[in-house]
């Protein structure tokens, strides 16, 4: 299989209503049950990182780490469908798990480079350590650099599109290109992921992150997201599960 397909790289815009034409979504969200979702456990290199993601994160950011890729897997299948049997899982997995590796308050204070561009490459070397493809380990840490890249304008992979619309979804339940982006995971599966996977008060956690980000780096890349901590607090949609 070409490692385009496998490990995400095709190409699609970075502004995901160009992709669902003026709606939420491409197709309607249907409840897809948590056995439908497989955790790609066989691989030996996801069963080391999520052991890895489970000593180095907080509880908080691991929970929501399964999360993005429970409700990314779900865009995929019924969004993307066309992808869903070529985009590799244990890709997927390894994104998921490493995205916000730069969000720790160890990585948080080991540099004055924004978190996500730390944690790229934090996720870079360790999954070349673990001996990850280099093309696979380059996917990966291109989606962590760009997971908070939201924009109109250009292209994202599509493995860096799912874990945009998964951590936005998990994080604000809004876009700021996409009108009613909460719709996009059907409730049932919504509540089914959050009771797998506890959010643990997320929202105040993520939150007091970033704040305390811009407080340290006032020139992050976080900063170009408007509000962006009143956003995580004033997410009405998961505040009734935290």
């Amino acid at each position: 299989m070409s490692n385009i397909l496998a490990n995400g790289w095709t190409a699609v815009p970075l502004d995901p209503s160009k992709l669902f034409g003026g709606k939420p979504y491409r197709n309607i969200p249907t409840f897809l049950k948590m056995s439908d979702i497989v955790w790609p456990s066989d691989d030996a290199l996801v069963g080391e990182m999520q052991a890895y993601a489970k000593e180095h994160l907080s509880p908080e950011i691991y929970n929501h780490s399964m999360r993005v890729y429970y409700f990314a897997t779900t865009i995929l299948k019924q969004q993307f469908p066309e992808f869903a049997s070529t985009l590799s899982p244990s890709t997927l997995a390894l994104t998921c798990l490493l995205h916000d590796l730069g969000a720790t308050a160890a990585n948080m204070a080991a540099t004055n480079m924004s978190f996500e561009f730390y944690g790229g490459i934090q996720a870079l070397h360790v999954l070349e350590a673990a001996g990850a493809t280099p093309d696979q380990a380059a996917a990966v840490c291109e989606c962590v650099i760009r997971h908070q890249d939201l924009g109109a304008e250009g292209s994202i992979t599509l493995l860096g599109q799912l874990v945009q619309l998964a951590t936005i979804y998990d994080n604000v339940s809004e876009h700021p290109y996409v009108a009613g982006i909460d719709a996009i995971i059907h409730e049932e599966t919504r509540e089914a992921v959050v009771a797998m996977f506890p959010r643990r008060g997320w929202l105040g956690c993520f939150a007091e992150a970033v704040t305390e980000e811009m407080r340290r780096k006032p020139w992050c890349h976080t900063t170009h997201i408007p509000g962006f901590a009143d956003k995580i607090m004033g997410n009405k949609l998961m505040q009734q599960y935290e």
